[in-house]
């Protein structure tokens, strides 16, 4: 692996270890956020406002209900043997006019009776399922309850009833009164702070069995005590305290959290519930977008990275083998040249020569006109040569005003080539003429740089002293 694919390799490891790193930090920080401010702030607060409406829901029916239990109307009503079926009538059907109740009722400990806003619905009896209620409040010896039912005045319709005892000044029992509420009211509260929170919200009694939940096939069914992972925290929550408390469990690969108040004048339970996901919904969101923006960003550094470090490596590569005045190739690039050269001549017999120019009377010109202007033929010479000579061919400075050029053939077409290059320089008009003279050397089996340009450099050698055409030694 070279340097410069370690180098983007490592560069490439920073940027993402860094930036995932980065992310996945700040996502745990927004989680451990998000958990504190729903078991100390939001959930709470979401319990406290649907304890408000709720409360403010229920309490009139329980208000309705106490003031049913000690109205002198009905105890008259009862003690006079409950023979006007048309005034307790009366008197339920105004009280469920005027509140907007259900129903209201009357069930007599003396003739089983059930009373309501139409009359008699029927007796009760401990046999009758519909009836367990009654004999069940009658038990507890308590002064007023609330029960979930469906309502047989009503079609079977799901109410919410505000039980309350009915007694004589001595606490002999003569009946339950109460009213029955349609239990959507309540369901409907709940359904609206899941809409707006999205959080879950229903209501439990003192056992832990559901009395309002807005999937009602849960409601007077589903015991937290016994559901899912909420069983572990239920003996917590079903302690009867004033202030709000916050719980957490894990069910199913979630982890949930919750908030709990209890509300004494319905003797329930108020859990606020949420998954953690639900509510890191945005933080995760957020994250992939970040870590998406991030990628980005990332792989558009490193593609500017790697297009900076191949612009700067090839200046460098380039002076690094490069002669900085005239451009042509300096003996480091020569000498990979050559072995590029050999290989092919050995492995496949490809011939290839090498040409030494050398330029005449050049000192001659630096003493005349100047080293600027030197150097300027140097240019001239190294730029027209390149022109003439094909790019497989490498032209090299080989000394102070010597140029070598490898080229592709055998003596003849580098005669040729060093015909072209003179009549090229002869062709152009400048202010300084040039000349050179020139030597030819063919590779042989065994044959260096050093030992194929010294025959070069000594057949050009012969050519300046006219003792023979430029030939290989």
């Amino acid at each position: 692996m070279s340097v410069k694919t370690k180098l983007i390799t490592a560069l490439t490891l920073i940027l993402l270890v860094a930036f995932l790193a980065t992310s996945l930090i700040n996502y745990a920080f927004t989680r451990a956020t998000v958990r504190e401010e729903l078991l100390n702030s939001s959930l709470p607060l979401t319990g406290k406002n649907i304890y408000s409406e709720v409360h403010a829901d229920m309490l009139r029916p329980i208000l309705v209900s106490t003031s049913m239990a000690n109205d002198a109307f009905l105890k008259n009503w009862i003690d006079s043997g409950e023979k006007d079926l048309g005034a307790i009538t009366r008197y339920l059907s105004d009280l469920r006019d005027k509140y907007g109740f259900l129903t209201t009722f009357f069930v007599s400990a003396k003739s089983d009776n059930y009373y309501y806003q139409d009359g008699i619905l029927k007796k009760v009896g401990p046999r009758d399922p519909h009836d367990v209620w009654y004999y069940a409040f009658v038990r507890k010896d308590v002064e007023f309850a609330l029960d979930v039912d469906t309502n047989q005045a009503e079609g079977g319709q799901l109410t919410i009833f505000v039980n309350f005892r009915v007694e004589d000044e001595n606490g002999r029992l003569l009946g339950v009164a109460g009213v029955g509420v349609n239990i959507d009211r309540v369901t409907g509260l709940l359904e609206k702070a899941r809409r707006d929170y999205h959080r879950e919200v229903y209501l439990v009694d003192q056992d832990g069995l559901v009395q309002v939940h807005r999937d009602k096939s849960r409601i007077e069914r589903y015991y937290i005590t016994k559901a899912g992972g909420i069983r572990d925290v239920a003996p917590a929550i079903l302690v009867p305290r004033d202030d709000s408390r916050s719980f957490q469990y894990d069910w199913n690969g979630e982890h949930y959290l919750l908030s709990t108040r209890y509300i004494p004048e319905l003797k329930w339970f108020l859990i606020v519930e949420q998954s953690e996901s639900s509510a890191l919904a945005s933080a995760r969101d957020n994250l992939a977008r970040t870590v998406l923006i991030g990628l980005l960003a990332s792989i558009l550094i490193i593609v500017l990275c790697s297009i900076t470090i191949n612009h700067y490596q090839g200046r460098l590569e380039k002076l690094a083998k490069t002669d900085p005045l005239t451009g042509a190739a300096n003996r480091r690039a020569l000498e990979e040249a050559f072995e590029q050269f050999a290989y092919k001549a050995d492995r496949y017999g490809t011939p290839f020569s090498a040409i030494i120019i050398d330029l005449n009377k050049f000192k001659a010109i630096n003493d005349e006109h100047g080293h600027l202007a030197g150097d300027d033929v140097l240019k001239d010479v190294a730029a027209a040569t390149r022109r003439i000579i094909r790019p497989s061919d490498t032209l090299a400075r080989w000394g102070g005003d010597e140029f070598l050029i490898l080229m592709d053939g055998g003596l003849a077409e580098a005669e040729a080539l060093a015909e072209r290059v003179a009549r090229a320089l002869a062709d152009e008009e400048r202010a300084i003429p040039v000349t050179f003279s020139h030597g030819l050397a063919r590779f042989e089996a065994g044959d260096t740089l050093e030992s194929m340009t010294l025959r070069a450099d000594q057949a050009m050698y012969r050519s300046k002293d006219g003792d023979c055409r430029d030939r290989d030694l």
